[in-house]
């Protein structure tokens, strides 16, 4: 699915989107925001990256967030 997203510096990019119900929070892939050039801001409080099963997806911090807007089908958040 494709998903249009707005940056905070106005600009509208056309994202490949995958979409997972039961994920607790919204992920965008590093290769995207380095790709399309999408400023990132730090965390306060970086977090761990855990799997369903409740063990810890390898060493993976999330230390960063991208503020922006996801509109599909005329839904935004």
């Amino acid at each position: 699915m494709y998903l249009t997203i707005k940056t905070k510096d106005g600009r509208k990019l056309k994202v490949k989107a995958l979409i997972n119900f039961g994920c607790t929070n919204t992920t965008i892939a590093r290769k995207t925001v380095e790709e399309k050039g999408i400023p990132t801001k730090l965390l306060p409080k970086p977090f761990d990256v855990y799997n369903s099963d409740g063990s810890r997806n390898g060493e993976k911090t999330i230390k960063e967030f991208v503020p922006l807007e996801i509109n599909s089908n005329r839904h935004i958040e």
